[in-house]
Parts: C-alpha cells; sequence; structure tokens
C-alpha cells in the first residue's frame, strides 16, 4: 500500500486550468482517469486526510503510485479525452458500463449497391442505417416480415444473392412476393435503393405521408374497379399498420429522444435507456456496473452518455436527453453532445406530462434490471458458499455462518419503535421464520438500548427452549446472569411483558411455514409437529448499525450466558462491519460476495421493520375511541353507534341506556361508559369557509371505520 505522500507533486506543479489526469499503480498500469475544470484543485483534494477520504477513493490513491496530468483549453476537450483515455486504458477504479449481452439493431445496408434489410450485432459500420436496438432479434424479423410485403427490399446473404444471379432464377421471397428479385433484374438497381429508403423512411417514423399514399391508390384501384389491386393495396396498408402497433406512441410531435434512469444502491448500479424516435419506442438496452469510484446519480449519467455517444455521429444522437440528474457543470456535457450530432442537444430533466410518465416507466425498468441482478446473484450456490466462506474469513469464525439473524430498529421520531429479525439460511432468506418486536420497556428514542431489549428476549427464548429439552439444567441453576426456569418463563411466557414479542412470520404457512405440510422451517419441532419458535440459535447475529449497537447486543448475549453466537454490525454510510470490542472497523473489499450477502440481510431487516413500523403507525392514527374498550369487539362497535348515532351520544349516555343496546350486558355497558368518560372528545370541526362550527353528528361514521375525525 503505498502512501499518496510519496508520489504528491510539489505545491504550484499543477496548474489551475481544465484537463485530464491519470492514476498509475507501481507497475505503471493506469487505474484511474479523470477529468477537471481546475486540475490544481481537483488533484489536491486527492491528497488529504485519508480519513476524510471516501473508502473507495482512498482505495485508489494507496494503490497508485504516481499521477500525470494533461492540460486542454476547454472542459468539452477534456470530456472527450477523458472518454478516449478510459476506452484506451480500460482503468480499474473507473466506472466502466458493460452490456449484460449483446443487442441487435435492425441495419440497412446503403453502403451496398443492392442494400440489404437484416439483423446487426456490434460494432456500428459506416455507411450503414441502423434502427434499434432491440431487446430481442425475433422482434427485428417480426417486424421486418411485416413491412417486405410493402418494401420488397433484399433480406438474404451475398452468397444466395450470387447464385441466385448465376442460375437466372430468385429464392423463395422472391416468388412470394417479398423480394423484389434485383438479383435476376426484375428491378434496377436505382429502383431497388428507393425501395430501400422508402423503408428507413418508414422505419424512421415518416409513416403519414406513406399510408396516406397506399390509401389514395387503395380507392383509386377500386373505383377504376381493379378490385384484386385494391384488396393488394388493403392488405399492405394493413401489415404496415400492425407493424406500427408494435411500436405505440409514447409521445406527441415525434419527438426524437433519448431517456435514460438510474437506480443504484452502495455497491453497483443498473442503467437503463428507451431510444423514441418519432414519438415511438424504437428501441431499448441497458447496463449494470460495480460503483468502484465515489460517484454520485449526475455522475453515472456522465458516464452513461460518454458510454452511449462516445461513437456515434450525426442522428445516433437525438435532439433531446432526458436524464434523471444533470451532470454539473451541465454546459460541457450539452456541447459535447451538439458537436457529435451537428446541432443543439437539450440535456433535462423531464418535469411534467408525458416526458415524465416515460421517465417514470424507465426508472421502473431499472429498478427492476438491478433487483432481477441481484436474484440471479444470490440464487447461485457457488456465490452463496464463497460469500459464506468469505464472511466467516473477515470474521474469524471457525466455520461458515449457515443460519444468520439480523437486527434492526425502526421508528418515527422516537414513536412506534419496533424492531425486526429477519433468517437467512444458506445465503437465503427463511421468512417463514421472520419476527417481529414491540419496543415497550421504555418510551422514546434510544436504538442502543432497544438493540439491547430485543437480543436478550430473542435469547431468553432460546435459553427457555433449551430449558424444555434439558439442554440447559446445569447453567439455568448455577451460571450468574443466566435466568432460570422459572425467571425465564416468566419472562417470556407472558404475552405483553417486555420479555414477550409479537411475534407475526411474514408471509403464508402460519405454523408449517410457506413450504407446505411437513416442510417447516428447519430446527426443533414440538410434540404437535410445529415448529419451536426461537429454538434454532444463529451462528451469526448481524446488527444495523455501528460500534454502538455491536456492543449493545454482545452485552445481551454475554448477560444471558450465550458464548457461541458471534456478533457484527453492517454501519450503512460506508458499508464498514464493526465487531465487538475492536477500535477500527473490518473493511470488504466493494467486490465481496460476503460484503453482498451481509449487505443483502442488512437491508431485508431493515424493510420489514419498517413496514411494521408504518402499519402500527397507519393502525394508530385510525384509532377511535371505542378501540380503546378491552373486550369490545367490530360487531358490538357497530351495534352501538348505529344505536346511538355518534360516539358524542355515546358518551353522554348512561349505562342503563348502553345496556338497550342488543349484545351489550351490563358489565360491558359500565367499561364502555368508563373508558369514554376517561377519553378527552374531539376538538370540533371547523368549516373553513364559513368559520361555522360543525355538529360531530357524523363522527359516528369515521368511528364505524376505526377512524376520527380530523
Amino acid at each position: 500500500m503505498a502512501d499518496p505522500s510519496s508520489y504528491r507533486p510539489k505545491p504550484g506543479q499543477i496548474p489551475d486550468s481544465p484537463g485530464v489526469y491519470k492514476f498509475r499503480d507501481e507497475h505503471g498500469r493506469v487505474i484511474y482517469v479523470g477529468k477537471a475544470k481546475s486540475l490544481r484543485q481537483r488533484l489536491s483534494s486527492y491528497f488529504q486526510d485519508l480519513a476524510n477520504l471516501h473508502p473507495r477513493t482512498r482505495t485508489m490513491v494507496t494503490t497508485a503510485a504516481a499521477v500525470e496530468w494533461t492540460v486542454v483549453s476547454t472542459e468539452v476537450e477534456a470530456l472527450q479525452l477523458e472518454y478516449s483515455w478510459i476506452k484506451e486504458f480500460d482503468p480499474r477504479f473507473n466506472v466502466k458500463y458493460r452490456d449484460d449481452k449483446s443487442y441487435p439493431s435492425l441495419a440497412v445496408t446503403l453502403n451496398e449497391e443492392f442494400p440489404r434489410v437484416q439483423v446487426m450485432r456490434g460494432a456500428k459500420k459506416k455507411g450503414v442505417r441502423y434502427f434499434g436496438p432491440y431487446a430481442h432479434a425475433w422482434a427485428i424479423r417480426e417486424t421486418v416480415d411485416l413491412m417486405l410485403r410493402v418494401f420488397p427490399v433484399r433480406t438474404c446473404s451475398a452468397g444466395v444473392f450470387k447464385r441466385s444471379a448465376q442460375i437466372g432464377r430468385p429464392c423463395l421471397l422472391g416468388y412470394i412476393g417479398k423480394c423484389s428479385a434485383p438479383c435476376v433484374g426484375r428491378v434496377t438497381a436505382e429502383e431497388h435503393r428507393q425501395l430501400a429508403e422508402e423503408f428507413c423512411d418508414f422505419m424512421a417514423g415518416r409513416t403519414g405521408t406513406y399510408l396516406r399514399r397506399l390509401e389514395e391508390q387503395m380507392h383509386e384501384a377500386a373505383e377504376e374497379m381493379e378490385y384484386e389491386k385494391a384488396a393488394r393495396l388493403r392488405d399492405d396498408i394493413g401489415a404496415l399498420k400492425r407493424a406500427m402497433e408494435k411500436n405505440a406512441v409514447v409521445l406527441a410531435d415525434a419527438t426524437d429522444a433519448d431517456l435514460i434512469a438510474v437506480a443504484e444502491d452502495e455497491l453497483e448500479a443498473a442503467v437503463q435507456i428507451f431510444h423514441v424516435r418519432g414519438g415511438r419506442v424504437r428501441g431499448q438496452r441497458g447496463w449494470v456496473t460495480d460503483k468502484v469510484e465515489a460517484v454520485d446519480t449526475a455522475g453515472l449519467v456522465e458516464h452513461a452518455l460518454q458510454q452511449l455517444y462516445g461513437e456515434e455521429r450525426g442522428d445516433a444522437v437525438p435532439k433531446e436527453v432526458l436524464v434523471p440528474a444533470v451532470p454539473e457543470p451541465a454546459e460541457p456535457v450539452a456541447q459535447w453532445l451538439a458537436d457529435r450530432r451537428g446541432s443543439r442537444v437539450d440535456l433535462r430533466i423531464p418535469q411534467r406530462g408525458d416526458k415524465k410518465d416515460l421517465m417514470e416507466t424507465v426508472q421502473r425498468n431499472a429498478q427492476q434490471a438491478l433487483a432481477l441482478h441481484k436474484t440471479k446473484r444470490a440464487s447461485d450456490l457457488t456465490t452463496r458458499s464463497r460469500a459464506l466462506e468469505e464472511i466467516a474469513e473477515a470474521l474469524g469464525l471457525d466455520s461458515a455462518p449457515l443460519r444468520v439473524e439480523c437486527f434492526d430498529i425502526s421508528h418515527l421520531q422516537g414513536d412506534d419503535v419496533v424492531a425486526s429479525m429477519v433468517v437467512f439460511e444458506d445465503g437465503l432468506p427463511r421468512k417463514s421464520e421472520y419476527r417481529r418486536f414491540q419496543i415497550k420497556s421504555f418510551a422514546g428514542q434510544d436504538d442502543v438500548r432497544s438493540m439491547h431489549e430485543v437480543v436478550s428476549r430473542r435469547f431468553r427464548r432460546y435459553l427457555q427452549e433449551k430449558q424444555k429439552t434439558g439442554e440447559w439444567q446445569e447453567e439455568a441453576t448455577g451460571a450468574e446472569g443466566v435466568p432460570g426456569a422459572t425467571e425465564a418463563s416468566a419472562i417470556a411466557g407472558v404475552p405483553g411483558t417486555a420479555g414477550q414479542p409479537i411475534d407475526r412470520p411474514e408471509g403464508p404457512g402460519g405454523p408449517e411455514g410457506p413450504d407446505g405440510p411437513g416442510q417447516g422451517p428447519s430446527g426443533p419441532i414440538d410434540e404437535e409437529g410445529r415448529p419451536k419458535r426461537f429454538a434454532y440459535p444463529p451462528q451469526l447475529v448481524v446488527v444495523d448499525g455501528g460500534k454502538p449497537q455491536v456492543a449493545a447486543a454482545k452485552r445481551a448475549l454475554d448477560e444471558l450466558g450465550v458464548d457461541d453466537v458471534a456478533v457484527c454490525g453492517l454501519a450503512k454510510r460506508l458499508e464498514e462491519v464493526w465487531l465487538p470490542d475492536e477500535d477500527d472497523p473490518v473493511v470488504l473489499p466493494r467486490s465481496s460476495e460476503g460484503l453482498y450477502l451481509l449487505q443483502r440481510v442488512r437491508d431485508e431487516a431493515h424493510r420489514f421493520a419498517i413496514t411494521y413500523q408504518r402499519s402500527k403507525r397507519a393502525k394508530s392514527l385510525k384509532a377511535g375511541p371505542l378501540d380503546t374498550v378491552p373486550g369490545l369487539g367490530d360487531s358490538r362497535k357497530q351495534a352501538l353507534l348505529k344505536h346511538f348515532g355518534s360516539v358524542k351520544r355515546l358518551r353522554a349516555a348512561t349505562v342503563e341506556q348502553i345496556c338497550e343496546v342488543p349484545g351489550v350486558g351490563r358489565k360491558t355497558a359500565e367499561t364502555v361508559a368508563a373508558a369514554l368518560a376517561g377519553s378527552a372528545p374531539a376538538a370540533p370541526a371547523v368549516n373553513t369557509a364559513t368559520g361555522e362550527i360543525i355538529e360531530d353528528e357524523a363522527a359516528g361514521a369515521a368511528s364505524s371505520n376505526g377512524g376520527t375525525r380530523p
């Protein structure tokens, strides 16, 4: 690991002008390329205290052994030179978008004497007109098959074309009318080229004029009683309309635009591009990349623009590029695009209308692409095994943690504090064993104390199960700080106490789990075949947080005498792994499968916790006065509100009057009267238009639905 101060340029050596710089490692290989409006300011930012640098930047500057730069006159030149150097040197610390597959395009070889329509992949060639890219080659072939009826352009290879010319007989397409057969001289080279150009015009979106011309010819043929010709033109028009329907109009005014959306997390980013030509989506492509440098959304967009248009010229660069974030400064990027197109290019964020709606669609595609990428990565058995081995090695475990449990705390400004526990076995989520907790031992916001309580509650239940099976007899009677059988039963067996979690498995299945009868979650089962909750211990406990949360979880385990479960925490900001009693975190490589698995576990715990917290918050907002009455169900609440008309009238009623409601006894009536007497009446509603106080006659309707009037 190199010390950045060993190769730091001397003061005054770095010019204060636009330019491009390269970091090289000890072997002379270029590991990072960047551009700057001011080389002096940018490079100086790399040579500061390492603790202040982003972890990825810190790794880059300590890997480098030298830095060099090239001065240019404008920021546009810097952008172009940066792209050229990234393409030439392929630096390891630069974000590089690589296609996850090869996208086919519809190509018309106008550079040949007899242009050919075909599917093409790879680098674009000069003199060839491209449309797309398309997601699948069969989509191109379906479109071409429909259009060859109207534009019978050659589609055969050079060998087939030459062979047909030699024998003087066209191929099958020539006989069925889907090729004009220039190979045997049915049309001249000029006539065939005109057909190819009309094909290109139609694909480029200039459809209205051609369709109107065909309709006029059809009507003329019908008037002249040339019904066969009219029928053929009618079928041609239908074929073209079906080809057009494959790409519905998404933007009015025949807009030409590319829409770029980015979905990202701490380690990876997915980019999706929709190519809109003539108001229709003509192509789609996407990339997934590792975030190997400290870069925000605007930086990812800039890299995507370089990748997308670095080799393009002319109409391949559209008039409008819509992005989720504009690179700063935007002028050099817009000028670079304009230079490549040969005219102005608008680079902006859509704010309203159809373009904003379409951008949301592109964004959803990007999110789905990132999720699909992660799902494929997580479903691979070899990858999961490697991830568990990397975690064991990084944390110093004796074996791979086959069962991992992660805890997270969620609240809204200190209210409705809840916690979640998610379980991963063999690197996959075990949703039937997810658990949710309510924090009730104290009020307010204290994530550290909450984490201590939740971990204590979970492992008290574990010890209780061990006591039932006789596995913890000696420790239960003699170990200091470990609850005995009586204490554990009192803590873990009484619903509603601090030691009793609110256990609600997510998803289907109940006691049998989501896998069906006899396929419940792994671990011990009771006499009736139901899985014992909390009976199966993890090899690793992960907490969402840093050093304080890890210390709290470890303290909870120590107090209970549990010493065979490892603990770690994953801090969200820098993705650092914290261990108990360690001053410095463990930093896993950004490409580590182990870090990726820990992130998935942490993110799942966060999702599960925040979902529970939001549901509790929603229920508390909808709660009405009658919801606080113990033992009063929905049926009798509805009967009370129907009888009295509103909560206000019910509150004013006597116990005898409440007893008149069918199904309500005197004890229930007394409970209702006491509960309503103890709750303050809601503030009167006010008509904001007139200032008039509205009587609370309609409050019953709100309460009947479980809510109160605001």
